[in-house]
C-alpha cells in the first residue's frame, strides 16, 4: 500500500502569556514527529489528555500553524499551498470529525442547509443534484430524510454524530481525521458509531487517522495503532502487535490500565510515577524517563533511537 499522508519532523509550538502578560512561554506540543498513513487504512493515535493527539490533527487539517517539518498529502507539501484554489482542493479530499457532536454543527442551520452548503461552496451541482446527494449521505449514516427539516438541538448525542459524520462525507472525501468522535457518547452508541465508520470504510475505501484515548475503541477499529507521549511517536505498529506485544514502557502502563470483560485474574498493573510533564518545561533525555518503573541513567541524557522489532513495529526506548 503506498502512502497517502507523511508526516516528516514535524513541530507545532503555542506561545502563552503569564502571569499579566509579562512572560511568554512556549509550549512544545509536537516534536518531530514523522508518521505515514497508507491508504485505506486505519492508524489510530493513543495517548493520555495533552499529549499531543489533537493539536496533530489539527496541524493536518491547517486548523493551526506548524512552525517546521513538513506534511506530505498526495505527494503535495500542504504547510506549503498558498493558493485558495489549493486549499480548497485539499479540503475536498480531507475532513474531519470533531469530538463534540453538540458544537461541531450549526444550530441555527437545519439539517439540510448544513449539508448542502459545502456542495453549494464546492461544486457547481443544481439544487435537485444536491438534494439527492445530500438524501444520500444522511440515509448511509442510518438516518431518515425527515431529519433535513430539523434543527441540530432536535436530535440526541449520537444521531448528531451521525450528522456530523454525514457532512465530512458529502464532498466524497479521500481521508477523514476522527478527533475522539465517541467519547462524549454513550457505551452503546460509541458501538454503533464505531461500526458505522468501519462501515463506510469498507465501502468507499477511506482513509482514517482515528485518535482516542480509550484503547477498547482504538483495539476494535484499528489497522495499525501509534502510541504518542508529548509530542512524539513512541511506539506504532500493527494493532495486534501493539495488544500482544507492547514494547514501550508507556504503552505497557497504558494496557495494563484497560479492564477486560470476563476477565477475573487480575493482570499485573504498572504504575506510572506523577503526572504528565507540562509541555512548557520538556524533560531532557527520554521524555518518558521522569514516570517510567524501568529508566536508567542513560534515559536523562539521551533521547533514544528508533528500534525495529519487525517491518510493522518499532519502538523508542533505551531497553532495547
Amino acid at each position: 500500500m503506498t502512502n497517502l499522508l507523511e508526516i516528516k519532523n514535524l513541530n507545532v509550538e503555542y506561545k502563552t502569556e503569564s502571569g499579566f502578560g509579562v512572560q511568554i512561554k512556549t509550549v512544545k506540543a509536537v516534536n518531530k514527529l514523522n508518521l505515514n498513513i497508507k491508504k485505506g487504512e486505519i492508524l489510530s493515535i493513543a495517548g493520555e489528555s495533552g499529549c499531543g493527539k489533537s493539536t496533530l490533527a489539527k496541524a493536518v487539517m491547517k486548523l493551526i500553524n506548524s512552525q517546521s517539518g513538513e506534511i506530505f498529502f498526495d505527494n503535495k507539501n500542504i504547510l506549503k499551498l498558498k493558493y485558495h484554489r489549493e486549499i480548497q482542493n485539499f479540503y475536498k479530499k480531507v475532513q474531519i470529525i470533531f469530538q463534540n457532536p453538540y458544537s461541531s454543527l450549526n444550530p441555527k442551520m437545519k439539517i439540510g442547509q448544513i449539508l448542502s452548503e459545502p456542495l453549494e461552496i464546492n461544486t457547481k451541482l443544481t439544487k435537485d443534484e444536491i438534494r439527492k446527494i445530500v438524501e444520500d449521505k444522511i440515509s448511509l449514516v442510518g438516518l431518515d430524510k425527515t431529519a433535513l427539516n430539523l434543527y441540530p438541538h432536535e436530535f440526541s448525542g449520537g444521531q448528531r454524530q451521525r450528522i456530523a459524520i454525514a457532512r465530512s462525507l458529502i464532498l466524497d472525501p479521500e481521508f477523514i481525521i476522527a478527533d475522539e468522535p465517541v467519547s462524549a457518547l454513550d457505551v452503546s452508541i460509541q458501538a454503533q458509531i464505531i461500526n458505522l465508520l468501519k462501515e463506510l470504510k469498507q465501502k468507499f475505501n477511506l482513509t482514517f487517522l482515528f485518535i482516542s484515548h480509550d484503547l477498547s475503541v482504538i483495539k476494535y477499529i484499528s489497522d495499525r495503532i501509534a502510541i504518542m507521549y508529548l509530542g512524539e511517536i513512541v511506539e506504532i505498529g500493527l494493532s495486534d502487535e501493539i495488544f500482544a506485544l507492547p514494547k514501550h514502557p508507556y504503552t505497557m502502563a497504558l494496557l495494563s490500565a484497560v479492564p477486560e470483560l470476563g476477565v477475573t485474574e487480575k493482570k499485573e498493573k504498572i504504575e506510572l510515577k506523577g503526572e504528565l510533564p507540562s509541555p512548557e518545561n520538556l524533560p531532557q533525555g527520554c521524555k518518558f524517563h521522569t514516570r517510567c518503573p524501568y529508566a536508567k541513567e542513560i534515559c536523562k541524557l539521551k533521547n533514544p533511537i528508533i528500534t525495529k522489532f519487525s517491518d510493522t513495529h518499532m519502538c523508542r526506548c533505551h531497553l532495547y
